[in-house]
């Protein structure tokens, strides 16, 4: 999977721009706030239909402009792809495959596959549950696209029954309706994500431990918020969800709040068998999030058949020579986007095949391509 061309228009800091792309390593150089990240945006946008900056449309459009364009070209092992999204201030956005509109945002998903790897990333071992469930939810919907749909569906459900505890009367027969609800579609995002957390666990383990030479071990565990043991099938899932509800029932209805379901989900991350999240050494979360990541690249091969496009967001001066070393090694038959401000970025080799940008306040030019 290969981006081959990029065009913008009153995008960010762009009035218009229009890059062509080399097929392994391209690697954009420029001093802080200068438009490198929003490069990296766009081709996220283009493959996730959102930002990984902000939730609000109208940030990505450039001040004074009433719309933003991002078309972007894409070369897969089966077909060609154009995706083209406009961005509003005054209705959604509108997205073209092939210049066929589409109707759902889902149905963008798994056009263009992507691995982000940025500084925020750290959060996901750092901080709260929330960006745990977010990485889940993010990395799963490019591959199954119909997990995407069940979230959506979930959400709305769990919404209205939120509604139903805050305005709560007695009626448990309108709770009964929406409990049933909640339980057949969070039952499957459970299996969804356990299934996925199983597969990408394992891999995160054996490349863990070749980056860390085999001195440390990593191991990530699905947290559910409804106990589920590897073996149990969707009849057994909704069965415990059920219990689990039944068992809070009366919590709920004091606290006015659903407080059983995939919703209050969470992932656990150990290295040698210490929680990384509060044992953890900086040096160990970033390894971590790393192993993850390059964890996700062969995830998603293994299951679209080829490697995504991964974006490292100004992540290697986050990582030591060691660290950066193996990433690079690591990326050979994979395109790959860096954003850095460093003059000698990579220590680029004799021969490395590459393409490098410099970026200077939305200004685009190539400096260097083998």
């Amino acid at each position: 999977m290969i981006v081959e061309e990029l065009k913008l228009m009153h995008y960010r800091n762009y009035k218009e721009l229009q890059l062509q792309f080399h097929p392994k390593l391209n690697i954009l150089v420029g001093e802080n706030a200068q438009g490198k990240t929003n490069i990296l945006e766009a081709i996220y946008v283009a493959a996730i239909g959102k930002s990984f900056r902000t939730n609000k449309d109208q940030e990505m459009i450039k001040m004074l402009m009433k719309n933003a364009y991002i078309k972007v070209k894409v070369n897969k092992l089966t077909d060609k792809v154009a995706i083209e999204i406009i961005l509003s201030k005054e209705m959604n956005k509108k997205i073209k495959v092939n210049k066929l509109s589409l109707t759902k945002h889902g149905d963008l998903l798994g056009n263009l596959n992507v691995v982000l790897f940025s500084p925020e990333d750290l959060k996901i071992v750092k901080e709260g549950p929330n960006e745990r469930r977010r990485f889940m939810n993010n990395e799963i919907s490019q591959m199954l696209p119909k997990y995407y749909y069940t979230l959506n569906q979930y959400n709305k459900i769990l919404q209205q029954r939120n509604k139903i505890l805050k305005d709560y009367r007695g009626k448990r027969f309108d709770l009964d309706i929406w409990n049933e609800q909640l339980i057949n579609s969070g039952a499957w995002l459970i299996i969804y994500r356990r299934n996925f957390i199983k597969r990408i666990a394992l891999l995160a383990k054996l490349m863990h431990r070749k980056i860390t030479e085999g001195l440390e071990t990593l191991e990530i565990q699905y947290d559910s918020n409804v106990k589920v043991k590897d073996d149990d099938e969707l009849r057994d899932i909704k069965i415990n969800f059920s219990n689990k509800i039944e068992e809070f029932k009366e919590m709920e209805e004091r606290r006015r709040l659903t407080l059983v379901g995939p919703h209050r989900d969470d992932l656990i991350f150990r290295i040698n068998g210490l929680d990384i999240k509060n044992y953890g050494s900086q040096g160990q979360q970033r390894t971590a999030v790393l192993s993850l990541k390059l964890s996700e690249l062969e995830l998603i091969k293994g299951e679209v058949g080829e490697y995504p496009i991964l974006l490292l967001d100004d992540v290697m001066s986050e990582l030591d020579a060691k660290r950066q070393n193996y990433l690079i090694k690591n990326l050979k038959n994979i395109q790959t986007f860096i954003t850095t401000t460093m003059t000698e970025p990579l220590n680029i080799k004799n021969g490395e095949e590459h393409k490098l940008f410099k970026v200077i306040d939305g200004e685009v030019s190539i400096f260097s391509s083998k």
